[in-house]
């Protein structure tokens, strides 16, 4: 028998990245989080993330219906479920489109009929700015993506704005930065330790170095999301994610090889030069909306790489 009494989250792509970090997140204030999205997950192994109850399968009103029923009438959804690289989605733009866009459009429909008290945070990406901008970006820069993955982030926007004025769904947008942090397993600071960790020497990464992103730890991405939980509304307010701060890759990378190494002759890195289509130059949030809040970011960079490290080496032995 569903509690009535306590509170309920829907958690889109909570086996994904960040939204296990998420469901751990919600649980530990006092949440019920309830997850759907793709691949078998033991119960066991989910409650240790904070899910309660696992849907595997796609975002339509039929799984939606099904955790309805299992967890009750959620009172926030959080929307990650969706396209999740630039690579991926220009190898295969359609499923992204369909991962992305028509997924939010699901489950705004089933939102509209089904629980149109839930506040509904969506989240997006910093890929819906694009390559044209220097220094920080407010939300109220203006928008081109780059990439089919931005092109589709930018159009889940456009969806929720349009549920939100037309049938008055209360719904907030989370533009993140670049995300990082234990259990990552893909992008630059996974190849790189991956490739550190087989003993190849030279490492050749693409792009030039100079590119400027704004690195996040997924504890602090978690923290900020469960506080925008509570900003929505029918005015569809945008946050940045991020920490203001843009470092190198030359940099990051250089701090990692020199955290894996541990004073022994690190690996020589060098770069390419050959920038990957829908890779902008620069992406710095500009995350004054969110600190107005109260937010704070907890975790540093170095902290941050360190821990990292860490986590990859009990990975690869296990």
């Amino acid at each position: 028998m569903v509690n009535t009494e306590e509170k309920i989250a829907l958690v889109t792509g909570a086996k994904g990245f960040i939204g296990k970090h998420l469901a751990l997140q919600l649980s530990s204030v006092g949440y019920s989080v309830c997850g759907i999205g793709h691949g078998l997950w033991a119960e066991i192994d989910a409650k240790r993330w904070g899910v309660s109850k696992w849907i595997n399968g796609q975002v339509v009103s039929s799984n939606l219906d099904i955790c309805r029923k299992l967890c009750g009438p959620p009172d926030l959804i959080v929307h990650l479920a969706g396209g999740s690289s630039v690579g991926v989605a220009i190898e295969n733009p359609h499923e992204d489109f369909i991962r992305s866009a028509v997924s939010t459009s699901e489950l705004l429909n089933w939102i509209r009929s089904e629980a149109p008290e839930a506040r509904l945070l969506a989240v997006s990406s910093a890929a819906v700015y694009g390559a044209d901008h220097l220094g920080t970006i407010s939300v109220g820069s203006h928008v081109n993506p780059y990439s089919p993955y931005g092109v589709h982030k930018l159009m889940m926007e456009d969806i929720c704005r349009y549920y939100a004025l037309s049938f008055g769904i209360k719904v907030s947008l989370a533009r993140l930065f670049s995300v990082y942090g234990r259990g990552l397993k893909k992008q630059l600071l996974w190849d790189l330790c991956s490739r550190l960790d087989a003993g190849e020497d030279p490492v050749v990464l693409g792009g030039g170095g100079e590119e400027l992103r704004d690195w996040v730890n997924v504890k602090d991405v978690v923290r900020a999301l469960e506080m925008l939980g509570d900003t929505a509304s029918r005015n569809v307010p945008v946050f940045n994610v991020g920490t203001g701060i843009g470092t190198p890759v030359r940099e990051v990378v250089e701090k990692l090889t020199g955290l894996w190494s541990k004073g022994s002759k690190p690996s020589r890195i060098s770069f390419s030069g050959a920038t990957r289509q829908g890779d902008p130059f620069s992406l710095v949030a500009d995350p004054s909306d969110l600190n107005s809040l109260g937010f704070k970011v907890g975790v540093d960079l170095a902290q941050g790489l360190a821990d990292y490290v860490e986590w990859y080496r009990e990975e690869s032995t296990r």
